[in-house]
Parts: structure tokens; sequence; C-alpha cells
């Protein structure tokens, strides 16, 4: 469940148990154990982790259910209480999963989650999985900010850095096993560099100069963590893929102060203004929660309207939910749940013409495209990502050249897929 740092950590239990005589199975009614990565950013997050739990405990009574992830890491020993949990496992031992199901045989507890508040070292794991096009390095866990909405802090601790040498011999292992493109992934990747006392400018130019992988990519950052250095930097890097996702989650200055996010709008709207002048049809990507506690009408038009006039390419929207052990659970003014989900409807439906506009500035032009290790199922046909973001369907079906990077040219767009004719071939 969650993010794309549970994503990658959950493809370490899966490599992490593999090694050790596990055998994954498709179907969960023919497992020992069934494993649950959770995700606890909002509390129905938490409820549909229970529900899945609940239900293969239903069927098959006898199999051992674990949770672990964010929510294992902040209840701990409390979910026991409920029957369908056999195992918990924190945040940071789910690293070392075989190890941890040892430890936990062996002990008299069946929860095994420390205080996660006392790290201090990033947790260095390898992912060896070279079934995906694209490998996933996490660079960074945890997070140092507060905002109100947030109970991640709690679930991942201060946050760490993996140091640089670590994080390039990753890389060259990853170019070594035939990849292309690496995405950086973490809880916080802008603070990357803040605990040893370097920034994430420094990682990209020490990544640049000592790897040899051809493009990477960037997970989600604060506008605060983006300054004119790291773009200056970017714009001349012929490694680096043109697509930023901004946690803005607000568009109206009032609701930021309320979430603890220290930035104004005018400044983030100025700064997509400025990243699509000095990159070539960048993708920008946002995050935005509605109906966060105190969102007025007046709020929410603020943010509709500056929504309309920025230059996002595409607007990830969700209703606020509220998580209990977070500032925001308290604030007065919740607001009701029809107006939340009416909110995140208007948004989506602004994300939606955005992204038809940004994917129609890109007919006409020729792009490079990572070609995917699998063919697109229902045509055949190769298919493959741009640098700056757009999944587009290549008129071949030559299967060399899966894996490779091609120049195409952005054909059409129909039924909500892009078509690219392959150059040079």
């Amino acid at each position: 469940m969650g993010c794309k740092s549970n994503q990658f950590e959950g493809s370490i239990i899966i490599q992490n148990l593999e090694k050790n005589s596990f055998l994954e199975v498709k179907i969960p009614e023919e497992a020992d154990f069934f494993i649950l990565n959770s995700c606890s950013v909002t509390s129905k997050s938490d409820s549909e982790a229970f529900y899945i739990l609940r239900n293969i405990k239903h069927k098959k009574p006898e199999i051992k259910t674990v949770l672990t992830g964010c929510i294992a890491q902040i209840e701990k020993e409390k979910l026991l209480e409920n029957d369908f949990i056999d195992f918990v496992v924190g945040n940071d031992e789910k690293l070392n999963f075989y190890e941890t199901l040892h430890k936990i045989e062996t002990s008299k507890t069946n929860c095994l989650a420390n205080d996660i508040m006392q790290l201090c070292d990033f947790h260095k794991v390898e992912l060896e999985d070279t079934s995906k096009t694209r490998a996933s390095l996490k660079i960074q866990d945890g997070c140092d900010s507060r905002c109100t909405y947030c109970i991640i802090p709690f679930a991942r601790g201060r946050s760490r850095s993996a140091d640089k040498k670590f994080v390039a011999e990753q890389i060259n292992k990853f170019s070594s096993h035939g990849f292309k493109e690496v995405v950086f992934t973490g809880i916080h990747i802008g603070q990357w560099g803040k605990d040893i006392g370097e920034n994430l400018l420094d990682l990209i130019k020490y990544i640049e100069d000592n790897t040899t992988i051809e493009r990477y990519r960037l997970g989600s950052l604060n506008p605060t963590e983006i300054d004119e250095n790291l773009l200056e930097f970017l714009s001349k890097s012929e490694k680096f893929c043109p697509h930023f996702h901004l946690s803005l989650q607000s568009a109206c200055n009032k609701t930021l102060r309320s979430m603890n996010r220290f930035y104004k709008v005018e400044d983030y709207l100025e700064q997509i203004e400025h990243i699509n002048e000095i990159f070539n049809n960048p993708f920008l990507g946002s995050d935005i929660i509605t109906g966060f506690a105190g969102e007025t009408d007046e709020d929410f038009e603020i943010t509709r309207q500056n929504l309309e006039n920025s230059g996002l390419s595409q607007i990830h929207t969700f209703p606020y939910s509220k998580r209990q052990g977070t500032a925001g659970a308290s604030l007065p003014n919740q607001v009701d749940e029809k107006i939340k989900e009416m909110r995140a409807t208007i948004v989506k439906e602004i994300s939606a013409r955005k992204l038809a506009s940004f994917i129609n500035k890109n007919l006409g032009t020729t792009q490079q495209v990572l070609i995917e290790k699998h063919p697109d199922k229902k045509s055949g046909c190769l298919k493959g990502v741009t640098k700056n973001y757009l999944t587009v369907i290549i008129n071949s079906c030559n299967e060399s050249l899966l894996n490779t990077l091609a120049q195409v040219k952005i054909k059409k767009y129909q039924d909500s897929k892009i078509y690219a004719e392959l150059l040079n071939q």
C-alpha cells in the first residue's frame, strides 16, 4: 500500500524472503504467511489495511498474518488486540524481514517495532529486481517537517540520507544489469543531505560525475527545495528527465498556514512559470488536498482559480482525511465529507484539462523514449516513456528494441492514448 518508498520496500521484503527459501504465491489462500506493507497517511488507509487482513483471515483462519509499514510502526503492540493480526513488524525491521521473523519466533512477543525516532543512520538496502524497465533507488528516509495533516514523520523517524558513494554504487550496479533510467525515491528527498551537511544538488552533481546511467528522475519535492542553483544545473543536464512533482497541498495561503507549510502560493506559481520557461515542455505534477480543516468556500475558490491559472501539467488530488495523532484532526471547522469530495472532483476536472493541454503541446515534437521491457498488451506494439513522463505507443513491434533508448515523433492523442512514430530505425 501507499507511496513509492513503500513499493520499493515491498520489493525488498520479497527479495529478502526469496533469498531465504520462501516462495511468493499469487493466490493468498495458498500462502503460509500473508504480509501487508501498510500505509497510514489517512485513517482510510488504516481501515483498508484492516479490511484486507480481516478478509484473508476469514478465508483461511490458519494463515499467519503480518502487518508491517507505517500503521505497524505507529500503533505497535496495540494492533495485536485484533484477532486477524498475528505479527507486527516496524518500518526499519521490515528491511531484514527474514531475520525479523526469526527473532519473533524465538522471542516472547509478536511485535518487533523499535522506536524509529531514535534512528540516526540510513538503512542501506539493495534492490536487485531486473524485471522492471526503470530502477527505483531509495536515497532518503524519514521527515523533519511537521505538517498538521501528516502522521508520517512519527512512522518514519527523522530524515536520514544515504551517502553519495552508496547511491552511486547502486546506480552503477543498475547500469551493469542493463537499466537505462533510475528513479530516486524517499519519504522527503528534498531533505537529502540535511543530516550530513550536504544538499540534493551535491548528490546530483556526484551522480552525474560518477555513474554511467543514461537518465534519472526525481521524486516529489516541496517548492522551497527547488532553488535557482538546482534548476540551473538540471536545465543543462543531458541525463535529467524534466519531470517535477511538487508537493503543493493547497493553492490558498490561509490553508497553507493552517497546514504548517512554509511557502506562499504566489512564490510557487512564479516558480512553476520559471520552470516552464527554462525547460522544454517539462512535466509538472502536483498534490492537492481538498477540504482541509477550516477551508471555506472562499478559500477553495482561491485554490481553484490559482490551479486554473497555473502552469501545472497534472494534479493529483484527494479529499482530506483526518488522521488521529495529527494536529489537523483536532482543528475546528472540519469540512463535510460531501463538500470535500465535490471539491476534489472539481480539481480532478482541472487536472484532466491541463493534462490534455500538456499532451497537445507535445504533438509534433521529437522525443527520446525509454522503450519498456514489455510491449503494449492490447496492440502488441512497443511502448515507452519520454523524458517528460509521457507514455507513448510506438508504431513498431520489433522486440529487439525492448529496453533501449530511441527517438520518436509524437503523432496523435486519441482515446486517452498517445501514439508515436519511431525515427531512424
